[in-house]
């Protein structure tokens, strides 16, 4: 049993045992499975965990590209937009305030408010259209839209040229004060404020200047002036913005003259900024809503939020409006005088009459300007500085460019101190000269006896064609050149600069000056002969607008800025002028026959120079140049034709002195022969020891130069220690001449005397000249007297110079003795009163002695006395 037992308990240990291993070896199996399990499960998680992380990299990679592009994208289009921007507002039109300045731009731009608030660091300006596209409206809190209102007046200033923009203000609430920055653009015009009650009457100006310029400056050509400045490279007509500052109902007129002006405005160039009026929306029209911080909002920007730059600093405000007004009152630069010029020269004929441009318009068109039979004359007017020789050249440019020499003569006259004329004449370094100018005068401020000589001469001319004209049965100029075309009859324009002078005083040279200008004035116009008559200021004119009737025949005016009375007394519109412009009036200066005209620089030497050269080269090969008188300039003997002409030897009937040159149209010597008659003497009277001995110098050379040596017999006789020098000078220069003095004097007189006694002539002319006779012992004034008298017919003549007229008086035996033997006399500071008995009649000559001039008579050529400038002594 026990045998049993333990097999028993072996049985169960070895099953057990058995189990056990079965177990063991179940449970490392299982082990090995789960082990095997696990290891897939790692891999499979492993492959996920990769697979999810490849997943994961996949995705954030493609959220950093996504996220990336989104980024480039967003700063592209910002780059974009603050670049489209920028090209779309240059300059003074989108530039902050910190560094701003005007920039004057081809075309209109938009302008910058502010900038626009992007999720992005690139700033974007924020811009809204006005000048060429539109209005603005601005609406919202008063302080930033007031500051809204001055950046874009400022901005629309500084993008264009100065003037170009003109602001109307209309602020009925702060009476202008919201545009008080602007002020100092009001002198000039650039700004003009409404009154408070004048809204209507603004908006219907502003009407009226939509309609005119769609009529006569678009003229259905084009559409806007923004086409046509693209078209044809010219703005005729500024800008013009209306800032319209107030509040309240407007009148029905007001809102359909408003409404007028928002739809058809922009294209023609008139602008509203506004602030306070009620608007509807519409196309063209920009709101902005003006706020602190980042609460603005531009209508064309929608839903963005938008931060306003705030005001212009006052300083750049201030600065630039001066420079503005200042640029404004110097006026635009002028062009060029080619403008002026046409395509061939000297093709025009003048028949008819002169047809020339003067200018251009404000439309940039040719104003052209005639002188014909009407109108057949022009007066000039304008202050000092404002461009009246300027004007007076580019009308003469003009003109001698298409006409021949044949067909257009000038002759020029200027009273005022200058030369403005003598660039027409030649010159040292300059020896050509415009072939059309017959005569240039110069510095005749003090030679008003020049003018009178030049209207005395075209009284002449006028005469000849008159007479001309009569044979030919012709009526005018036109007529006469058709039945006498191979007649020399070009149309003359005689151009007088500050007549005035001419014509001031009431004296003799003013009473004729005037009625031959009334005579020209009157008659010339059917004979081709036209006056132009120019002055800094007609108003005080007496002798001029004395005479309606002579005034009338003035129909051409021409009134540069601020010239007073030259247009009708009600035509204002000189005074707003800007600097190189004209008003051009043919109808006597009435209002409606203005036309505004801009005059190009003609006054540029190089630019007038090459014209000039140009039109000499082509001159006829026969033609002289100009007569050129200079009243500052002492002529000279040797360039005296008439004594050049005795010099090459032309033979005279008598001995001729010569003294001076006459103050005339032609250029000739004022003369003296000595004749073998009673009288024939000459005397000086004046105080003036260089003029006299300078005369006496002449006669003497003069004098010789028409005798062989030996041939007359020269005396020179020296009675002032203080003249020695003048005499023995001349004695050194004439042949066979003897030197006398207070030493030896008397045996002269006897001498001479005696010749004069005898009842046979000398054998050859003997000269006797003196140099300060009055000098001479009271006991040889008989012999003297005796000489005067008598010599002249014994071919003895005196040419004597006494330092007054009494003391001639004296010499000639008292106030009771008689002038005939001075047949001829030059007076130098001697007054007109004391030469009343040396002058034929009751009267007295009208001389008033000025440095360098004479009066000279002789009893035996004179009706009256003329005035001589004497050649200088060397």
């Amino acid at each position: 049993m026990a045998d049993s037992t333990n097999q028993q308990v072996l049985d169960v240990r070895a099953g057990l045992s058995h189990a056990l291993g079965a177990a063991a070896t179940s449970l490392h199996d299982a082990q090995e499975d789960r082990e095997k399990a696990l290891a897939r499960l790692r891999r499979v998680i492993s492959a996920a965990t990769a697979r999810r992380d490849k997943v994961a990299t996949a995705r954030d990679e493609r959220l950093r590209e996504i996220d990336e592009r989104h980024r480039s994208d967003l700063a592209a289009y910002a780059e974009a937009a603050a670049n489209a921007a920028n090209r779309a507002a240059p300059g003074a039109a989108g530039d902050e305030w910190t560094d701003w300045q005007p920039t004057p731009l081809e075309l209109a731009a938009e302008l910058r408010v502010g900038r626009l608030l992007l999720p992005h660091p690139e700033p974007v300006p924020a811009l809204v259209p006005l000048l060429d596209h539109g209005h603005v409206v601005v609406r919202g809190d008063r302080r930033p839209g007031d500051d809204v209102v001055a950046g874009l007046l400022l901005r629309a200033l500084g993008t264009a040229a100065p003037g170009r923009v003109q602001l109307i203000g209309w602020d009925p609430e702060h009476l202008g004060g919201g545009l008080a920055g602007f002020a100092p653009l009001a002198p000039a015009g650039v700004l003009t404020f409404t009154p408070p009650a004048g809204l209507g009457s603004l908006l219907d100006t502003l009407t009226d200047h939509v309609r005119r310029i769609n009529e006569s400056v678009l003229a259905g050509e084009y559409h806007s002036l923004r086409e046509l400045a693209a078209a044809t490279h010219r703005r005729p007509e500024p800008w013009r913005v209306a800032v319209l500052l107030g509040a309240g109902e407007l009148s029905r007129h007001e809102q359909a003259q408003l409404q007028r002006l928002l739809r058809t405005g922009a294209a023609c160039g008139v602008h509203l900024v506004i602030r306070g009026l009620p608007v509807e929306a519409a196309d063209g029209i920009e709101f902005i809503t003006a706020a602190e911080g980042d609460q603005a909002r531009l209508s064309s920007a929608g839903s963005l939020p938008v931060r306003l730059d705030g005001g212009p600093p006052q300083a750049v405000l201030t600065a630039t409006c001066r420079r503005i007004a200042e640029a404004v009152a110097a006026g635009p630069a002028p062009v060029a005088l080619d403008s002026l010029l046409p395509a061939q020269e000297w093709q025009e004929n003048s028949a008819t009459g002169l047809t020339a441009p003067l200018g251009d318009n404000p439309q940039g068109m040719p104003v052209p300007v005639t002188l014909a039979d009407y109108p057949p004359h022009a007066l000039i007017a304008g202050p000092s500085g404002t461009g009246k020789t300027n004007l007076i050249y580019a009308w003469m440019g003009a003109l001698a460019a298409r006409y021949s020499p044949g067909e257009l003569a000038f002759y020029l006259l200027d009273f005022k101190e200058g030369v403005s004329f003598a660039r027409f004449a030649p010159g040292r370094r300059d020896p050509s000269w415009l072939p059309h100018v017959r005569l240039v005068g110069l510095n005749v401020n003090t030679d008003r006896e020049f003018g009178l000589a030049l209207l005395r001469f075209l009284g002449d001319e006028l005469r000849r064609r008159a007479d001309a004209a009569k044979r030919h049965e012709a009526t005018n100029l036109a007529e006469l050149r058709a039945e006498d075309p191979e007649g020399q009859w070009p149309r003359i324009v005689a151009v007088v600069d500050e007549f005035q002078v001419l014509l001031a005083g009431r004296d003799a040279v003013a009473t004729e000056a005037v009625d031959l200008l009334e005579d020209l004035a009157r008659r010339g116009r059917s004979q081709g002969i036209h006056m132009i008559l120019a002055s800094q200021d007609v108003s005080g004119i007496e002798a001029l607008w004395g005479r309606p009737a002579l005034v009338a025949q003035f129909s051409l005016r021409i009134a540069l800025p601020r010239a007073k009375r030259v247009l009708a007394e009600t035509n204002s519109a000189a005074e707003s002028l800007p600097r190189y412009h004209a008003v051009v009036n043919a109808d006597s200066g009435a209002t409606e026959a203005n036309q505004i005209v801009r005059v190009p620089a003609a006054g540029d030497r190089d630019r007038w120079n090459a014209l000039q050269h140009r039109l000499w080269r082509q001159r006829p090969k026969e033609m002289s140049p100009p007569r050129l008188f200079d009243g500052d300039a002492v002529p000279r003997l040797t360039d005296s034709l008439d004594y050049q002409a005795l010099v090459a030897g032309d033979s005279v009937q008598a001995p001729m002195v010569l003294l001076g040159e006459t103050i005339d149209v032609a250029a000739r010597s004022a003369r003296t022969v000595l004749r073998r008659a009673p009288g024939r003497n000459l005397a000086i009277l004046g105080t003036r020891m260089d003029e006299a001995t300078a005369i006496l110098a002449t006669a003497g050379r003069s004098l010789s130069a028409q005798f062989a040596p030996e041939m007359a017999r020269f005396s020179i006789v020296c009675l002032d220690q203080d003249a020695r020098v003048f005499a023995e000078s001349l004695r050194a220069e004439l042949p066979d001449s003897g030197y006398y003095d207070l030493d030896n004097v008397d045996w002269l007189l006897e001498d001479v005397a005696g010749e004069a006694s005898m009842s046979w002539p000398a054998d050859r002319p003997h000269f006797i000249l003196i140099y300060a006779a009055d000098a001479l012992p009271m006991n040889r004034n008989v012999e003297l007297r005796t000489v005067l008298r008598q010599g002249p017919e014994r071919r003895i003549h005196v040419i004597g110079w006494w330092r007054g007229a009494a003391l001639l008086r004296e010499a000639l035996g008292g106030q009771a003795s008689r002038t005939d033997p001075i047949g001829s006399w030059v007076a130098l500071d001697v007054h007109g009163s004391e030469l009343a008995p040396y002058y034929p009649g009751a009267g007295a000559p009208a001389w008033y002695p000025r440095p360098w001039r004479a009066l000279h008579f002789d009893r035996s050529v004179h009706r009256g006395a003329e005035v001589i400038i004497p050649y200088g002594a060397s």
